[in-house]
């Protein structure tokens, strides 16, 4: 029996604001997200080439970062977008990313706004849209609303930039399990043994082309050698 999306959207808001602390160990590899010289460098590798993409599409205007999180990402965006409006379900999350924006010198740029993604809209329209390990925690059910409603954001050339996983096991941590490819949901643990049911899907560059297509979306997708989905969209009704 499927599981009941609202419970798991709310177990998977749960679940960041928990780990808001230790997010960033996933990211820099450490603790239990440490797998080794081999991976830890692969992973980086990976990470340069995603960032080096970012950098080159990151407008001089105004963006939103979807699912800001701890601003690993808004930090790069505030850098050189004109501002910056970050949005996240979790307020623990936000104030870590608010004293990232401070110690680099951007906070100035940056609105941060605690919200549900998926009751929030936006007041303006922007020039970029920045979704950030977001898409993948998109129930099914919700993968075409979620594209309407980003279609809403954008100005006439506004473009979304996606960053997401690959399926890989050992892109997540080492007491974590994968459950396959076509999975739509897996168990996290945090540092103290707590358990959350979340939901998290696997994309591949060239199907989710293509199901963006059918959406009148264009887009331009690549595979890191390992790790990451990345790439630009835009909805082609605008162009």
């Amino acid at each position: 029996m499927p599981e009941p999306t609202d419970a798991l959207l709310q177990s998977q808001i749960e679940y960041y604001r928990a780990r808001s602390g230790e997010y960033d160990d996933w990211f820099f590899r450490r603790g239990r997200y440490d797998r080794g010289a081999e991976y830890n460098a692969a992973w980086f590798r990976d990470v340069a080439t995603v960032s080096k993409s970012v950098d080159a599409w990151i407008p001089h205007g105004r963006v939103l970062d979807l699912a800001a999180g701890t601003g690993l990402w808004t930090e790069r965006l505030a850098a050189r977008a004109t501002s910056v409006t970050a949005v996240d379900a979790s307020p623990e999350t936000l104030q870590i990313n608010r004293a990232r924006l401070e110690a680099g010198g951007h906070a100035a740029r940056v609105t941060h706004v605690v919200a549900d993604l998926f009751d929030w809209s936006p007041e303006i329209l922007y020039d970029g849209v920045f979704c950030g390990f977001w898409l993948s925690h998109v129930p099914p059910e919700r993968f075409d609303p979620f594209w309407n409603a980003l279609r809403g954001c954008l100005s006439p050339e506004g473009s979304v930039f996606l960053v997401d996983s690959r399926y890989d096991p050992t892109s997540t941590a080492r007491d974590h399990r994968l459950e396959g490819e076509d999975g739509t949901t897996v168990s996290r643990k945090l540092d103290d043994g707590r358990e959350f049911r979340i939901f998290k899907l696997f994309y591949q560059a060239k199907s989710l082309a293509e199901r963006l297509d059918r959406l009148e979306w264009g887009s331009q997708l690549s595979e890191t050698e390992r790790y990451f989905l990345f790439g630009t969209a835009a909805p082609r009704s605008s162009r």
